[in-house]
């Protein structure tokens, strides 16, 4: 017979049972429930405990069994205690969730109409059940890709709306991980050329009961619940545990060819609310350790999430939960980097956002974390800090979108920082000596427009989402030619098509590390919904019978054309200080330099960029007007000749013995 240890938290499998360990600074007593397939519980109190931590040994436990805690302790709100033994709470360290929520009284720790008071409503027969999943896997020869940043161009995706519609995945896996690293879903992948997928959150969820109600579901997953399970509602092989090695045959299959996979992660938050939200885990666990609460308010959660709570990353707990969570996807999982919703929060140490906080720090020196990607949001409810994240971190540039997007519009006065855009944020990252591949370009996200919808709607139409269209942003002004919608106007699909080219383009002739939203290259429309994260249906969903294979087409010579040339992939910027392989020049449409009085001319809207590094070169050239320029071609660095590399408009020619080239409005041309 084992002996019982309070480490590892969670439950693991031993000789005996297994080893239940669960932490709670503030609870009187723990008792383990195990589930029997017909719903029978059977508990087993944890009679030992080390510091905070109960742990004992429990027999009759296996893989597969369905489990979770009820925590025995005081209930006393005002001062953050919210201890409730009859609600059936789920382990923070399980590594699979199974079932769903029957929403109501059961679900809430307190009285829905007298928030004070305990409810006493068992809430075992509402709850999902942790599971002990098999956590043993062969991965044969797996390798993580290791892509170089500035190699990369990342894919943003949702796990089930990239295969739901796929025709050429078998119908029985769309919209799940093996659909996802199924040989089509992953030859789109490859053909187009990226090199990672950045997948929407994947860590457990839950579906709210406000939009249950309304006939809509969570479709983003920005709602999380179990950091360490995969959510179940993507597994096609069962849900009791399958889900685990669903996922990780995903990521064997996307290794396989080439890809890596980075996880969408939410830790600034949890889906239990603030004092009016259910008690499903952390709350009637320990509600003082895991979550902030307002100092001199205890019944209430410091919120810089907009979500009602923010997990306090400034205890020792929550954050150890963490780093022992994003260690698992890494050493168990083999996923290859995070990007962190609203990572902001999480380096709030008390309420100011700091680079030097305990969760930076437990990555830095962590051997495990410092040697995958880690791309932060860079803001949250409460703050901006683009640019303010350390060097060894990636960040979503949300200055690149709005300041590239101004341009494309024909905006006055946008060519200068549109230029630094280019040239990869040297006004944000090079004064604090990051790198261009500190910026994470992108011009839409799944929050917001798609680029179809960015360039065919003037207003949001998001109706659907059961709010009278109020929700998202207000609107778009720009790039719709004129007419909304769909369009026979054949001068406004061409200016339509231009436009998302430009951007698509833009994204992948610019220093840092260009992200496309998944089904941008395709341009898959939301009918003008920008904000479809409660769109679990043809809204979200991948249209693949309507694919712009023009369009497809075009994405992938871009991306070639990138991967081509090491110009546009600077590791250092271009000015850094005895780099004399590497230089940029902006010159003016007359392949003049610029000079002061041309910055401040509000109509000018043309550029040309000459990248150079090594024997490589390339000359961008910028037309934001809505006129034909005519370019003087700059002297090509290496004494060559230019010759047509990429362009946004198809008909496009430039002679061998061009000195001049005519590009016209709203277009760029980039020359090799």
């Amino acid at each position: 017979m084992s002996t019982s240890s309070r480490t590892p938290l969670g439950v693991t499998i031993v000789d005996g049972g297994a080893n239940v360990a669960l932490f709670s600074a503030t609870a009187d007593r723990v008792e383990f429930c195990r589930f029997d397939e017909d719903g029978t519980e059977h508990r087993t109190e944890l009679t030992k405990r080390t510091g905070h931590t109960f742990h004992d040994i429990v027999p009759d436990v296996t893989v597969g069994t369905r489990y979770g805690f009820r925590v025995h302790g005081p209930w006393d709100p005002a001062n953050g205690l919210r201890h409730n033994a009859n609600k059936l709470l789920l382990d923070p360290y399980a590594t699979a969730i199974d079932g769903e929520y029957t929403w109501g009284q059961a679900l809430f720790g307190h009285d829905m109409n007298e928030p004070e008071t305990m409810d006493e409503t068992d809430s075992a027969d509402a709850m999902p059940r942790s599971v002990v999943a098999d956590r043993s896997f062969d991965w044969g020869d797996d390798s993580r890709p290791d892509i170089p940043l500035a190699d990369s161009v990342v894919y943003e995706v949702h796990v089930k709306g990239f295969t739901k519609q796929h025709p050429d995945v078998p119908e029985e896996i769309r919209g799940t991980y093996a659909g996802l690293g199924h040989p089509a879903a992953i030859k789109h992948l490859v053909d187009l050329g990226v090199t990672a997928v950045e997948l929407l959150p994947t860590h457990q969820f839950v579906q709210e009961s406000t939009l249950l109600d309304k006939g809509l579901r969570n479709y983003w997953g920005y709602n999380s619940i179990g950091f360490l399970a995969p959510h179940n509602e993507y597994s096609s092989s069962g849900t009791a545990g399958q889900q685990v090695a669903e996922f990780k045959a995903m990521v064997k299959a996307l290794h396989a060819a080439g890809l890596e996979v980075i996880m969408d992660v939410v830790y600034n938050h949890t889906a239990e609310g603030n004092h009016m939200g259910p008690t499903l885990s952390f709350k009637g666990i320990d509600n003082r350790s895991y979550y902030r609460l307002v100092e001199d308010d205890n019944a209430s959660y410091f919120d810089t999430t907009g979500t009602g709570n923010s997990l306090d990353v400034a205890h020792p707990t929550p954050l150890g939960l963490i780093a022992d969570s994003l260690r698992y996807w890494v050493q168990e999982m083999h996923v290859d980097g995070f990007r962190f919703d609203l990572a902001t929060t999480l380096t709030r140490q008390n309420e100011e956002a700091s680079n030097r906080s305990a969760f930076l720090d437990i990555i830095h020196q962590d051997p495990v974390l410092r040697t995958v990607k880690m791309i932060a949001e860079p803001w949250d409810t409460a703050g901006y800090q683009v640019g303010g994240f350390p060097a060894e971190w990636s960040e979503w540039n949300g200055k690149y979108r709005d300041d590239v997007r101004a341009f494309w519009r024909g905006d006055e006065g946008t060519l200068g920082d549109a230029v630094q855009r280019f040239l990869g944020s040297p006004d944000v990252y090079e004064a604090s000596r990051r790198s261009p591949v500190c910026s994470v370009d992108f011009i839409t996200a799944h929050d917001g427009f798609t680029l179809a919808d960015l360039t065919m709607y003037a207003e949001k139409h998001n109706e659907a989402n059961g709010e009278d269209n109020n929700d998202g942003e207000s609107n778009n002004t720009s790039f719709n030619g004129g007419i909304e919608g769909p369009t026979d106007d054949g001068a406004v699909n061409d200016y339509r098509d231009r436009q998302r080219r430009n951007f698509l383009g833009s994204l992948l002739l610019s220093a840092g590390v260009p992200m496309i939203l998944g089904g941008d290259e395709i341009a898959r429309s939301q009918g003008g919904n920008n904000n479809a994260y409660c769109q679990d249906d043809e809204i979200s969903w991948f249209d693949w019978a309507a694919a712009d294979q023009d369009l497809l087409a075009f994405t992938t010579a871009a991306i070639a054309f990138r991967k081509e040339h090491a110009s546009l992939r600077p590791e250092w910027y271009r000015t850094a200080p005895g780099d004399s392989e590497s230089t940029v020049s902006v010159l003016r449409a007359d392949a003049a330099p610029f000079e002061e009085g041309d910055w401040a001319d509000a109509g000018n809207r043309a550029v040309i960029l000459v990248l150079d590094q090594g024997d490589d070169a390339v000359a961008v050239l910028l037309n934001a007007s809505d006129t034909t320029v005519e370019f003087t071609l700059p002297e090509h660095p290496n004494g060559g000749t230019w010759s047509l590399g990429l362009s946004s408009d198809p008909d496009q020619q430039v002679t061998a013995d061009a000195t001049t080239v005519l590009v016209r409005d709203a277009s760029f041309t980039a020359l090799q």
